[in-house]
């Protein structure tokens, strides 16, 4: 260590090709993100698992009123995303300058914690602060994009990010259907320890197996006195439309959500079969995802992120239009399938395009934004749905997702044309 320093130090420091991050985690990334998929797919089943019992719980912690259970049903699953949306840039800010693993770490044992004691809640009130400290000290998913994005090499990117996507997906979508009938295995406490275990098992890998080369000097010191030229690259126009579409990815997805049981009884679903048929259909969207993210990515290595971004805009404001002509639910469960194959996309050629125009050492502080925009979209989609679908009608709602989508992928051109410049 004292003769590395020595030499950096030296009147001959500045001739000698200093080895970037990336670079000296070449032997790694591979084993990273196998930790960092499983890791993710656990943390969001245990997060999403509570959704089918989650109004049955709020009314074991004392809520009596249909109204009230709704209320605090919302407010509770809501909670984490808001958390996470509020941290996610200070975690990626503090991965930049003490390394990725360490924030891994903090992740995965906050959350192993934090979702153990979620099943020992007394009242309501415990319930909500405790799923919003998960959101606040958690974020496997968010520091895993960070580790992954800044380690695997730049013309491996998109598919590993995309990998990393499919593992998130299957999570949000294999939780609900654990969360289905864990409860009657084990009781609904119950269930949030299983969910703590398997978190735990993600904590002791991310411990033992994941390395990470982090050198504070050469991450940090040496590379603060060429931020300024470093970040010229990145025009605010670029990193903004990044910015935005990020948002637009759960805000297209989201929109329909709080429209989506009532929309599916008008199809002519029997009032007995409505919440199997909505559970089904939302979770089109997420298999559709899981089928396409690790190729689309592998696209955006091949062709560039800016046409992947922009291609897959156009074509899920596309398909958001015929869902409001449809007659029958299965017609709208395959229309959100192939919404979510083109909305699959976005996020791995997102944070490649912010590994290839941000400065390395501040890779992690943007892609925690990017994580940010992403968990805003998932608060703005829902409210724009409900708005819009309570004053308007539901098929407007399609419309308008659909329009904003277009107008994201033109905004996305034209930040396109200013990267190229």
């Amino acid at each position: 260590m004292h003769s590395q320093t020595s030499t950096l130090n030296s009147p001959h420091a500045a001739a000698m090709p200093v080895a970037t991050y990336a670079e000296r985690n070449a032997t790694y990334w591979r084993r990273n993100l196998f930790v960092c998929v499983f890791g993710s797919f656990t943390t969001l089943v245990s997060l999403s698992m509570l959704l089918p019992f989650l109004p049955l719980y709020v009314q074991q912690l004392g809520a009596s009123t249909p109204s009230a259970i709704v209320q605090w049903s919302g407010v509770a699953f809501g909670a984490t995303f808001f958390g996470t949306a509020i941290t996610a840039p200070v975690w990626g800010r503090l991965a930049d300058r003490f390394g990725r693993k360490p924030m891994l770490v903090r992740a995965a044992v906050g959350m192993a914690v934090v979702m153990s004691l979620i099943g020992m809640a007394h009242s309501v009130t415990e319930l909500v602060v405790l799923r919003l400290i998960a959101g606040l000290v958690g974020g496997f998913a968010s520091a895993s994009i960070v580790m992954v994005g800044t380690q695997a090499p730049r013309e491996r990117a998109g598919w590993a990010l995309g990998m990393l996507s499919t593992g998130a997906l299957a999570g949000n979508l294999v939780g609900p259907l654990v969360g289905g009938f864990l409860p009657s295995l084990v009781g609904i406490r119950g269930t949030f320890f299983v969910g703590g275990a398997m978190i735990t098992v993600a904590a002791l890998l991310t411990i033992f197996v994941v390395r990470e080369d982090f050198d504070p000097h050469t991450d940090v010191k040496h590379r603060s006195n060429a931020q300024a030229s470093s970040t010229g690259g990145a025009s605010p126009i670029v990193i903004g439309s990044l910015l935005v579409t990020a948002m637009m990815v759960l805000l297209a997805n989201m929109s329909i959500e709080p429209i989506i049981t009532i929309y599916i009884g008008q199809l002519g679903v029997p009032t007995s079969h409505l919440a199997r048929t909505a559970g089904f259909v939302m979770a089109a969207s997420a298999f559709g995802s899981m089928l396409t993210a690790a190729r689309l990515g592998a696209l955006a290595d091949r062709i560039g992120g800016w046409k992947v971004i922009i291609a897959c805009l156009i074509a899920t404001g596309v398909v958001m239009v015929p869902q409001a002509f449809v007659t029958q639910w299965w017609q709208l469960a395959i229309l959100r399938g192939l919404m979510g194959m083109t909305l699959a996309g976005l996020l791995p050629s997102i944070a490649k395009l912010v590994r290839h125009s941000v400065a390395e050492h501040n890779s992690g502080k943007t892609l925690g934004y990017l994580q940010s925009a992403q968990f805003s979209g998932q608060v703005v989609g829902p409210l724009i749905g409900g708005q819009i679908g309570a004053h308007v009608g539901l098929h407007a709602v399609f419309f308008v997702t659909g329009t904003l989508l277009v107008l994201c992928a033109v905004l996305n051109r034209f930040a396109m044309q200013r990267s190229a410049h």
